[in-house]
Parts: structure tokens; sequence; C-alpha cells
């Protein structure tokens, strides 16, 4: 034992000592396509890493720096984690040195399961938890009174106000048990150490006085005759007359009570309470005062408030109807309703048709001037009022509901249960009404609102409201740290641009620029110091404006005393950095060095620095020499959901058409809410329920389909890759299945596939590595210790062409394979359009689930451009693009959408962008601020008119 302790003394000698201000120096990264890159992090900074896409950027940051973290971190873990250690790759660096604990932030949306909320994810619905259950207040749902109980505390208080040489008496109600006769209750009460009881006027009003009670010792009462001790006392069960019989739990007489005193006093009345089952009553003269620790009012036994109620993720505080979900599956509005455009007296409840149902329509018509109900009015135009008499309806005419429990009266008819399933969907929780959690948990209030109403307020709403909160003093000593928590990770919501959303916003609906936001208030919230913070592109979906929020976080990140690397290409946050280190000088094998390293003025010095280049103006994304012109457009009228502020707006065809706008300004409800979703229904396609409008008029005809290129995976399965996406892979099996050594194995194209058994590894099925789930931490990705990663069998990877098999094809990337392949034209032809898109860069191969949004979109596209002219005209709508481009890319990626123009073909781009935005042909800005100050049209026209805008934010950038 001594031998070891000296030997690991020794080895922390020889270890080379960290300075709290040591810079973080990287030597001889290797990892993908870095060469040998040495290179040093400065401590404590705000650090850009920038360069074109697929420079080597993520492979340094993340691959390299956050990997050896992340090993070394796990390294002083339990026996369970290290056991896999030996399997978890090094990266591929000779050292790393004064490296601190790190912690990366990606651009992912965290988490697919829908009770995941950004109240969860940010921990402010953990704190709003606790701060409703120390400071709540249950209020009674029938008197509108606060439910309160008694405690020991508040039994010694009232008898220490009492005036010196008062005389009480302790006493509990004597209850009398089933199956148990007087007697026999009263050995027991004698048994358990009680000596007297006490018999007095009915206790019912609090309060009360009347003739002085009657003690009796309990041995006089078990001398008696079982007849007599009927007549001398009648227990509380029977109310033959009006004593009440008590057990006499202590005497005290009132005087400054010592320690001992008020432990005695303390004891008797938990005892008091135990006896008379949560009630207890003080006899103090002639006067009975009645306490009770029961949480009860109203004739209703409350909940007592725990954070445990307020988690509708915990089945005892989750809603048992929906089970925390807040949905169920019920009579779907929007489908008993599909038009909200027409009116009642037009048909507008679908299901009110016919001969036969459509008496239903005839009756709430008739019915109708009895209460001055406009009959034909749009439902969309109707009061709240209106709208709810119509479903629940009223003492003249009954409403939709009454007709859906008709229907389900009659359920054992084929023809109603068709009819039901046609209008059943996914709808609100009638129950909880959408909050998610019980009843119970509802009636608890802090400032007059329950946790539910406080979710549904959009973060800079519910800011306001935290500030002007007023509570007793108790309840401020009892959640001052709680609230300082609360109001902390708010203003960083708001810091980083998502004042707009609310608690409640399903963590699977976010953005990846949303998600990574969100992570980045959680870390805040944390306070860590002395950390290493990788961000990947947290300014992806931001305005200009909110970008400079996102930088004044990221400084006050840094300035608790981390260093904060951030992969990212937005000039502002490089004018900002402390430190900027250029990866490059291009894409794949041509990238992997750093091509400049220093500040700002450095950087655009710097003559091998393309992105110096850009910066200073050397080079630029040039606006179109000419405007096109459109002969053809959409208009959508009216638009009203979400935040949108009844507007008409003109989408132009056959053009580049740009829609900006702070975030939250409503461009997403616009365009693929209800644009792209009503243009898919007259299509005829499936698509997700459309946000509420008019109509929508004009060339409709012109378009052959809609498609829309977002951010979302290119597959769900990890197999799915860039070359199967675009069906390229298809002709590269081909090629192998026609070489000598295939064709004397009896291999097929199938062999050459990880989707089906044949050819592939059967230890991993072609994914190359398995997955170890680690409990509480990430999971860990292992390579397949059969084939090695290489997805395939031996004997199928001895087939090669042109001395590579075909994992080395998987292995190459774009532009490597373009090359490799020039003399298979058709292959050759296939892969180029990733190319265009400036994805020369990422391996056929690359698993879609390590792709970033950005490149997933831009994956999507090249299918497109490879498709050519014999899809019709369609109209192309994307989702921010931009997303991890260098402005190099951004001109190759501008390129693409001009050939795609080129086609025949409408593009309709939303983007924050402002080198996008200069090339656009028509821009619609929408704002001016976000949520509920956003959603109006603050400009459409060209380009060059939008800095004449006054209330466009995007203006002011351009």
């Amino acid at each position: 034992m001594a031998k070891n302790s000296s030997a690991s003394l020794k080895a922390v000698k020889e270890r080379p000592a960290t300075k709290a201000n040591e810079n973080i120096l990287v030597k001889g990264a290797r990892t993908h396509n870095l060469k040998n890159v040495t290179v040093e992090f400065p401590r404590n900074k705000f650090i850009v890493v920038t360069g074109v896409s697929g420079s080597g950027k993520s492979s340094l940051t993340i691959d390299t720096l956050f990997a050896e973290g992340q090993r070394r971190y796990a390294e002083s873990l339990s026996a369970y984690a290290r056991q896999f250690m030996a399997r978890m790759n090094k990266p591929d660096v000779d050292f790393i040195k004064g490296l601190c604990p790190a912690i990366a932030i990606e651009q992912k949306v965290s988490t697919r399961t829908p009770r995941s909320t950004v109240g969860s994810m940010t921990e402010i619905y953990d704190y709003l938890r606790l701060l409703f259950a120390r400071a709540g207040h249950t209020i009674s749902p029938i008197s509108g009174r606060e439910v309160k109980k008694d405690d020991v505390k508040d039994v010694i208080e009232a008898i220490q106000k009492l005036p010196e040489g008062s005389r009480i008496l302790m006493l509990a109600v004597f209850k009398q048990h089933a199956n148990r006769q007087v007697k026999e209750e009263l050995n027991i009460l004698l048994q358990k150490g009680f000596s007297r009881m006490y018999a007095s006027a009915d206790p019912s009003a609090v309060g009360s006085t009347g003739a002085e009670g009657e003690v009796i010792r309990i041995e006089d009462l078990l001398e008696m005759s079982d007849q007599d001790l009927e007549q001398k006392f009648t227990p509380s069960t029977s109310s033959s007359n009006h004593l009440t019989t008590f057990i006499l739990v202590d005497r005290i007489v009132k005087k400054d009570f010592d320690e001992d005193d008020i432990h005695r006093l303390s004891d008797s009345i938990g005892t008091a309470f135990y006896e008379g089952e949560g009630e207890m009553y003080l006899r103090i003269g002639e006067q009975l005062v009645h306490f009770s620790n029961k949480f009860e009012l109203d004739g209703i036994q409350f909940e007592e408030p725990v954070p445990n109620l307020f988690s509708f993720n915990n089945p005892f505080g989750a809603c048992p109807v929906c089970e925390g979900f807040g949905m169920v599956l019920g009579i779907d509005p929007d489908l008993v309703i599909p038009d909200k455009r027409l009116s009642v007296y037009e048909g507008a409840v679908a299901p009110w048709k016919g001969e036969k149902m459509g008496l239903w329509r005839d009756n709430f018509v008739r019915a109708a001037r009895s209460f001055d109900f406009p009959v034909h009015t749009p439902v969309a135009d109707l009061t709240k009022e209106q709208y709810d008499i119509l479903w629940k309806g009223n003492r003249y005419s009954e409403g939709i509901n009454a007709f859906f429990k008709e229907v389900e009266q009659n359920l054992y008819k084929v023809q109603y249960r068709v009819m039901l399933s046609r209008y059943r969907g996914r709808t609100s929780c009638t129950a909880c009404e959408g909050y998610r959690l019980r009843k119970e948990a509802l009636y608890v209030k802090v400032g007059e609102k329950h946790i539910g109403e406080l979710c549904q307020l959009p973060v800079k709403d519910l800011y306001d409201w935290f500030k002007g909160l007023q509570l007793t003093e108790y309840d401020q000593q009892v959640s001052k740290r709680i609230l300082i928590e609360i109001n902390n990770r708010i203003k960083t919501l708001l810091d980083v641009g998502l004042g707009y959303l609310t608690l409640n916003r399903l963590a699977n609906s976010l953005s990846g620029g949303e998600s990574q936001r969100i992570q980045l208030t959680r870390s805040l919230g944390s306070n860590l110091t002395n950390s290493l913070y990788i961000l990947d592109e947290p300014s992806i979906g931001l305005h200009s404006r909110d970008t400079e929020r996102l930088i004044k976080v990221l400084k006050e990140l840094r300035d608790l005393g981390n260093t904060v690397v951030v992969v990212e290409h937005d000039e502002m946050m490089m004018r900002d950095a402390d430190h900027i280190i250029d990866m490059g000088p291009f894409a794949s094998h041509l990238g992997g060095e750093v091509v400049a390293a220093g500040d700002y003025d450095q950087i655009i010095s710097n003559s091998e620095s393309l992105t110096g280049k850009y910066l200073k103006g050397e080079l630029q994304i040039e606006p179109p020499a000419h405007i096109r012109k459109s002969h053809h457009s959409i208009t959508v009228h009216n638009a009203r959901h979400n935040n949108l502020k009844d507007i008409t707006v003109e989408f132009p065809l056959d053009v580049f058409c740009v829609i900006s706008g702070v975030s939250g300004s409503g461009k997403t409800t616009l365009i693929k809410q209800i644009l792209a979703p009503a243009l898919k229904k007259l299509k005829g396609e499936f698509a997700e329920k459309v946000g509420f409008h008019k109509a929508i008029s004009g060339d409709t005809d012109y378009i052959s389909q809609v498609e829309m290129i977002d951010q979302n995976p290119i597959g769900k399965s990890s197999r799915s890759n860039p070359v199967t996406y675009i069906k390229a892979y298809d002709e590269i099996r081909d090629v192998y299945a026609k070489q000598p050594m295939a064709k004397m194995r009896g291999f097929q194209p199938k062999h050459y596939s990880f989707n089906v058994d044949g050819g592939r590894c059967d230890a991993c099925k072609g994914e190359g590595e398995q997955v170890v789930e680690m409990q509480f931490l990430a999971d860990v990705h292992l390579v397949c210790d059969v084939c090695n990663g290489k997805r395939f069998k031996e004997e199928v990877l001895e087939v090669t062409y042109k001395m590579k098999s075909i994992y080395d094809v998987l292995n190459m990337s774009v532009d490597e394979a373009i090359e490799f392949f020039k003399d298979e034209k058709g292959i050759a032809k296939a892969i180029q359009p990733l190319q265009d898109v400036g994805l020369g860069y990422i391996k056929l191969g690359q698993s879609s689930d390590t792709l970033s949004g950005g490149e997933a979109q831009r994956v999507k596209l090249a299918s497109f451009l490879g498709k050519g002219k014999g899809i019709g005209h369609v109209l192309f709508i994307f989702d921010e693009p931009t997303t991890g481009l260098h402005f190099h890319d951004i001109k190759k990626l501008l390129t693409s959408f001009n050939a795609l123009i080129e086609q025949g073909h409408s593009i309709l781009v939303i983007e924050h962008n402002t080198d996008v935005i200069r090339s656009a042909d028509w821009v619609i800005d929408l704002g001016p601020e976000a949520g509920d100050k956003g959603g109006n049209l603050v400009f459409s026209g060209v380009p060059s008119e939008l800095k004449n805008a006054k209330e466009s934010y995007t203006g002011r950038f351009m």
C-alpha cells in the first residue's frame, strides 16, 4: 500500500502543474482532416474559430478539445463508467496542455420527448415548482378563501397570547370506533395513559361559551353499569343530546413558559391532534377554541403544496386524464370547423350536414334570434362568448358538444362510429385545459396566478410579472433565493433573444439555434467558473439585433472566469472576439490548417486568410446586377395565426424572395404554418394543420408542388447518409457488383448495402459502431470490434475498384469522390450537386445524425438540383439555409439558388443574413418586434428600398 502511495506521489510531482492563467495548448492534432495542427487558445477569453465549411473547425473544437475534456472527466468516474474507457477513442493529438473541464453546447435539438419543455430545459420550471411549494397559497374554488391548517406552533402561540394565570384544558373529541363498546374504548384510553374525560356543550360553533363542563375520572366511569354509562356520556357520533364527550389530554395554567414547559406543551398538543384525528380544542374559561391540522375547507380535502404536486412528469402531479401530456384524443375543433371563413348558416360546422344531421344546424339558426347570435358572421370573427355558445349551447339551443354526446350514445350503429372517427384528433385535454397538472395543483396560487398560467406567458411578460410580484414578508423570506435563480434565468433567456417563447413550449418544436441558446441559459444559471465552453454557431436563427445581445451574454460567461470558444461565421461575433482562429484555406483535404490567428485587425491584415478578405471587403457577395421581375404570385389574405395581426401578404413566383424579421416576429408562422400547408392541401397532398387565414388566391395552379426544405435530419436511421439520400449509392453498388471478384463470389448489389443482411457486418448491423447506454451520462458510441467500424464483412471488403474497397469509397469526401469516379459519368454527375451547394467536404457515408441542421438542409437542396427540370414548377421554401456557412460558401449557395430559378422554379427563403437579403429579388419584412409586438407586415419590396422602412430592424442592419 505504501509503495503504491509513493509511486502515485512521484507521478503527481512529475506532471507539470497547470497555472490558472496558462493558455490551452493543442499540439499535433490530426483528427479527421486536421494536418498536425498546433494552436493556442488564450485562457479566459472570448475566442471565435472560423473558416469555410469543412475546414476543420468542429474537428479542432468538438472532436479534439471537447472529446479530450470529456475523456479526462470520465476517467474520474466510477469503475462502471471506466470499463468503457479502454474502448473510447482518444482524439488523435500529441497532447493538450492546460485543458480545463469542457462543456459543449451543440446546435442539435437535444430532445424528442413530448414531455420536455422550455421550462424544464432551462430549469426555470423546477424553481417555479419550489416557489409554489414554499410560497403558494391554496385557494378554495368554492368560496375563494385561503385554505390553512393549524400546527403545534399555532396552538402554542395562541396559548402564549392569553393573560397570566388563565386556566386551560387541552381536549380531543372522544371517538367511539365501530364494533367497540364505550367501556372497551375507555379501557384503551386508560392503557394509553389518559385518566380523565370531560363533557361539555356542543363545540360546533367555535368560540361558543357554555356552562362549565364536568371532569370525570375514567376509573369512576368504568365502575358504572353499561346502561348508566350510556346515559352519563353520549359519544360524539350520536346526536341524542347536545353534550360532547372529550378526552382531557392536559391541564395548564398560563405563565412564562421555559424550554421544558414548551416541550411538554408540544407533546400534549401533538397527542391531542392524534387522538382527535386532526382536530383539538382548548377550553379557556367558558370558551372553546377549535384547531385543525387537516388541510380542508368548504368540505374539500386539499393537497398540501409540495414540489411533486406541480410536476407533470410525476404521477402524483400529472393530470390523471392526459397523464401530463396536455393533449388527448378527442373531438378536434379544427376538423369539426375546418373552414372558419364560413358562417354557421353557410355550413361551417362540418358534421351538421345532410337531411338528419342538418336539423341541428336548422334548430340552432332558428333559435339564434332569441339570444342575438350572428349566424351570418364567419366563425373566425365570432367573439369568445359567441364561439363558446356554439360549442356549449345555452337554454335556447344545444351546441356542438351536445351533438357529439348524442353521437356517442348511438355508437352501436356503424354510421355513427364512422362519423365520430372522422372528427377525432389530438386536442387540448378538457380536464386540465392543457395545463398538464391535476386540478389540486391549479388551486395553489402565487400573486393570484397558478403555475399553469405562468407557463403560458411569453418569457418577456413573465419577466415583467416577477418584477411586479408583491409577497408577504414571510413568503419573501422563504422564496428569496428561489426568486434570484428564476429572475437570472429569465433575464438570460431575454438576453439571448428568446423572450417570445413560453415555458410550456415543447422542446421538440424548437429550432437548432433556439435549443442551443436554451442550453446556454442553463449553463449560465449554474455559474460555473474556470471551465471551457465550446459553442457551435449560437447565432443561428438570430436577427442581427439579437446577435448583439447574445455577444453580451457570451462576454458575461467569459467574465465569470471561463474560456468561451465559439465556432462561428458571423461578422459581428468576430468584431467583438478577443481572439480569432481562422481554419482553412479550403474544405476537406484542402483544409485542416490554421491559416491565421490573432485579434480582428491581425486577421484582416493577413493576406492568406479568406475570412480576412471578406471582412476587409476585398472579396464580397455582390448583389445581383438585375432584379428579376415576377409575372406570377400567390397572396395569403388576412393571416392571423399565433401573433400575426390580420396581414395580407403577396409572394412573387419565378424569383428569389426572402422573408426577414427579428426572431419571433411571425416568419415561421406565416410560411411553415400557413402558406406551405395550405398550398399542399390545395395540391391534394398531406399537410399539417393550416394556421388561420381567410383565403389563398393567385396563381396556385402554376405551382406543381411545394417543397419545404428545413433543417430536420435527412433520415431517421443512423445508417442514412448523403450518398443514399441523393440516390447515388445504387450506381456505386452496381459498379462494385460488376467487379470480377464480386462475380466470382456471387455478390449482387444488395451485398454492398448496410440496410439489409448479406454483406453487412452482423454484429453492428452495418452501423459501424455500438452504442452503450451510460445511465445518467451521455451514451458512449464505441467502434464495432468485429468489423472495426468498416460496416461490411471481410470478404465484401476484399472486392476493390481502382484499389479501393466499398468502405474506402464511403470514407471519401464528395470532392475526392468526384475525382475518383470521373470515369463513371453517372456517379460523378449524381454527386456533383453536393459540391455545388458547398458540401464538398462531407464524407459520402457520413451518418445523417452527425450532419448539422444546415448541412442536412443543403443535402436536400442537392437532391433537387440533381433532378433537373423534370419535376414541374416547384416552390422551394428554405428555413435559414445559411446555417453553418462561411461567406465563401454563401456565395456558392446563392449560385445554386439561381440555378434552380433558371430551371423554372421559385424560391422562398426565411433568412437573417444581410448578404442573402441583398441578393434577393424581393424582400418581405415582418415585425417590428417579437411576440405580441410583432406579426405586422413592415415592408414588402425590392431590397434596396428596405433601408427606408423606419420600423424595420432589418433595414437598420442592411
